[in-house]
């Protein structure tokens, strides 16, 4: 990173841009969540003035601002840190008053605001850029794609662990990274969104190994476009050049691409592990049966096949602790079966956002009498296949919600015609279920798999899942822990 010099004050960057590279530069955060706290904590804890001193010779700057919304702010100001400056408009010229801004990844960079500082010379980081900085030397696993990541990740740190490794499981699946800055694991499993995957680029730091599960169209609003969004993502094999990079070879953009920096490994092909049927093999040797594993979905299962080849490209041996998958624990809120209440199975797949995530949950459950819950956040995306797949292998029903409800419920209309299923529109979830459950009338699944985002109903996906876990008569407590978070 080039060196430069504003209003008089000099800007030293590293090489690397951990928190020691910092010390002297105009700081500032964007963002009070989790990854917001995490990061404050993170510099507060590396730039902290020595006992007595008055703050003045510190290495990090007397005042650190903070960009936040006006709900967050209470909470920061809470804090009691004379030090902290809590603003509640980052407008491009406050933004660009700052050499650094360490931001959360639901930020988008490509805000107009933060475009414009960016022409002024202001650099725009992560949490996860500062953490692999910081830990160029740690054995590190990122795993990314529009779905399936999260299975994946978890899937792979149980295996790990079921063979006596240390491993760590965090990142996007509900840990900041800055979190365990200090942490000691044999491998870190770090799953990225793809608000995060440049920010390993930038880190300077190569991972050990990359694992990407499939590209679809996701997250258009943040990215922009979604040529843009592909480029994101795939910037953890082109920018942040992985030693092995182990990738599904039936996902049509990533088996055209050119990594001339990395090893490639495929799976989902017949000389690697790949399903045939039910059943992983290696090559030409089958190695178990998938029938009876915790892993709802032919999707999910394909994807363990990524898992065993990561655990091959650190150099294990796989086939030994495949047989560990059996005793992995499903993920809540993807494809999770709540239970049955009068005949009808609830299945919450909140984590659905988009129209070919509610497409691979249907699949999972063809055969029965479904009806699905569809609708959310309007981010763009097009349901045309997910309309079309309606004519070819019908649900039982399929009802519309959220801001997209009704561009949803018009696309349907032909299909319904055509194919006699029940399509209705409902104001909400709580609608949404009770007109689902009586179109089922004592006999099905209720399978919420939305193909869109909770935003503006619901703080999150998990909140949405855990609402729908209580219409449906099972406790919301009981579903929300994601097991295997941090070290083990």
């Amino acid at each position: 990173m080039a060196c430069r010099r504003r209003s008089g004050n000099a800007s030293v960057t590293a090489s690397r841009p951990d928190l020691a590279s910092l010390a002297g530069q105009r700081v500032a955060l964007w963002g009070w969540g989790r990854e917001g706290r995490a990061a404050y904590a993170a510099l507060r804890g590396a730039h902290a003035p020595q006992a007595g001193a008055d703050g003045a010779g510190d290495r990090f700057p007397a005042t650190l601002t903070l960009f936040c919304s006006p709900a967050e702010a209470g909470d920061a100001r809470a804090l009691g840190d004379a030090r902290l400056r809590v603003e509640t408009e980052a407008t491009a010229e406050r933004l660009s008053a700052f050499d650094v801004v360490v931001k959360s990844p639901g930020i988008s960079p490509y805000r107009p605001e933060a475009q414009a500082a960016a022409e002024r010379g202001t650099r725009f980081i992560g949490g996860t850029t500062l953490w692999f900085a910081a830990r160029p030397d740690a054995t590190t696993v990122c795993v990314t794609g529009t779905k399936g990541k999260s299975t994946t990740s978890a899937l792979l740190a149980h295996l790990l662990r079921a063979g006596g490794h240390r491993a760590a499981l965090t990142g996007n699946i509900g840990q900041p990274l800055l979190e365990l800055l200090d942490g000691d694991a044999e491998v870190w499993v770090v799953e990225l969104s793809s608000y995060q995957t440049r920010d390993v680029a930038r880190s300077g730091v190569r991972p050990a190994v990359a694992v990407v599960t499939n590209i679809f169209p996701e997250h258009l609003d943040w990215h922009g476009s979604q040529a843009r969004y592909v480029e994101d993502k795939l910037s953890l094999l082109t920018q942040a050049r992985p030693r092995i990079a182990v990738l599904s070879a039936g996902d049509a953009t990533l088996s055209a691409l050119a990594l001339p920096d990395s090893e490639v490994r495929w799976f989902g092909r017949a000389d690697g592990w790949h399903l045939r049927g039910d059943v992983v093999w290696r090559g030409d040797e089958p190695v178990f049966d998938t029938r009876e594993l915790p892993l709802p979905g032919r999707h999910n299962r394909g994807n363990l096949c990524g898992v065993l080849a990561a655990i091959e490209a650190l150099g294990l041996d796989a086939k030994a602790l495949a047989p560990h998958a059996a005793t992995f624990r499903a993920l809540p809120h993807r494809l999770q079966l709540l239970g049955t209440r009068d005949g009808i199975s609830y299945v919450n797949d909140s984590i659905s956002t988009t129209p070919h995530a509610s497409l691979a949950a249907l699949e999972v459950y063809a055969g029965r009498r479904v009806a699905i819950l569809v609708g959310g956040h309007d981010r763009g995306l097009d349901w045309q296949a997910f309309a079309d797949a309606m004519r070819l292998a019908p649900p039982a029903a399929v009802v519309t919600l959220g801001q997209n409800g009704p561009r949803i419920h018009a696309l349907l209309e032909g299909a319904a015609a055509a194919a006699g299923f029940a399509l209705r529109q409902a104001r909400d979830l709580e609608e949404a279920v009770a007109q689902a459950r009586s179109l089922l009338d004592g006999e099905g699944v209720v399978l919420l798999s939305p193909g869109a985002p909770s935003f503006g109903a619901y703080r999150d996906y998990a909140e949405r899942g855990r609402h729908f876990a209580a219409l449906a008569g099972f406790d919301p407590d009981a579903i929300t822990a994601i097991p295997g978070i941090g070290i083990a």
